[in-house]
């Protein structure tokens, strides 16, 4: 009897504990002793990031939606059982009132360099903050923007919340309709010239090297005429887009100024009116949920695809 509660007990011993998960945010190793149980994610692309993977029931809250943009009826109701914790960016103490174990965001998603929220600002709080790769270009050097950075995020969340599987097969699915999406693309084309237009009258706000939509432009045959643009999400000047003469403007839509209205100022202003895309009425509408990293960035492409080369 001894004997067996001995080697009892020494199997209870030798259990391993918790396999520790690490990944890569960012410039930083982050490492998870557990899964988080109460998430919070920012913006609602990353808050679609997290439903898609079916971590709803580990999330406590989001933030950083209803402050400049409506939900449409997908994401309203993915998260209907979830409160918004802030309209736009939380503060330090809205995380740590709701006893938040996890933060995804990205700078200039939720987090601001030198700001009061910050993976080592909420450190000492218990916080772990996993970044959005997109954004990683505001704190170091990257790669110009790719779907790869998507890819990257869901597996990261899928390792530190133990669903690696499901982002596997995520990913794949998402793969392969890109490839469905590129067959669809006419050979022996020059791409496409494009702008992408945000905001901004006095000067357009606009997507860069390191933002998603040179990344969903260069997949549908495209080129982002802001290629060269050593920025992810900034501000340039008219002179520049008439100068790169872009055959097609893509509008991003959301917040107060409409996408008819955006198209309406570039077709109604007298500089712009030699573009070609401007000429020839060429504009297509991307939301911002489809613009930005997140699952939608597939039907983006697809959008693009007929756009570009549609009849």
């Amino acid at each position: 009897m001894k004997r067996i509660l001995l080697s009892a007990a020494l199997a209870f011993l030798t259990v391993p504990a918790i396999a520790q998960t690490t990944v890569k945010s960012c410039d930083r190793t982050v490492t998870f002793e557990a899964p988080p149980k109460a998430a919070v994610s920012n913006d609602v692309n990353l808050t679609e990031m997290m439903l898609v993977l079916g971590l709803r029931d580990r999330m406590v809250g989001y933030t950083g939606i209803s402050g400049w943009k409506t939900l449409d009826a997908e994401m309203r109701e993915g998260v209907a059982e979830l409160p918004e914790l802030a309209s736009k960016y939380p503060s330090k103490e809205v995380l740590i009132g709701a006893d938040a174990d996890f933060y995804f965001a990205g700078w200039n998603y939720g987090m601001k360099v030198g700001g009061e929220v910050t993976p080592e600002t909420l450190e000492p709080f218990g916080i772990k903050v996993y970044e959005l790769t997109e954004s990683c270009i505001h704190i170091g050097d990257k790669p110009k923007a790719s779907l790869a950075d998507l890819y990257n995020d869901l597996i990261n969340l899928g390792k530190i919340f133990g669903k690696e599987d499901t982002a596997q097969e995520l990913v794949a699915t998402y793969k392969h309709e890109l490839e469905r999406i590129a067959a669809t693309v006419p050979d022996g084309k020059e791409p496409l010239r494009v702008f992408v237009y945000d905001s901004g009258e006095d000067k357009p706000f606009t997507a860069g090297r390191y933002a998603m939509p040179t990344a969903l432009i260069e997949a549908a045959g495209g080129v982002n005429v802001m290629d060269d643009f050593e920025k992810s999400w900034a501000t340039v000047d008219w002179e520049t887009v008439v100068e790169k003469d872009p055959d097609m403007v893509v509008i991003v839509n959301y917040g107060e100024v409409t996408a008819d209205q955006k198209r309406d100022f570039m077709k109604n202003n007298p500089a712009l009116a030699g573009i070609a895309a401007v000429k020839n009425d060429r504009f297509v509408v991307l939301d911002y949920v489809e613009a930005t990293p997140g699952p939608r960035n597939l039907k983006a492409v697809g959008k693009l695809t007929e756009a570009f080369w549609g009849e």
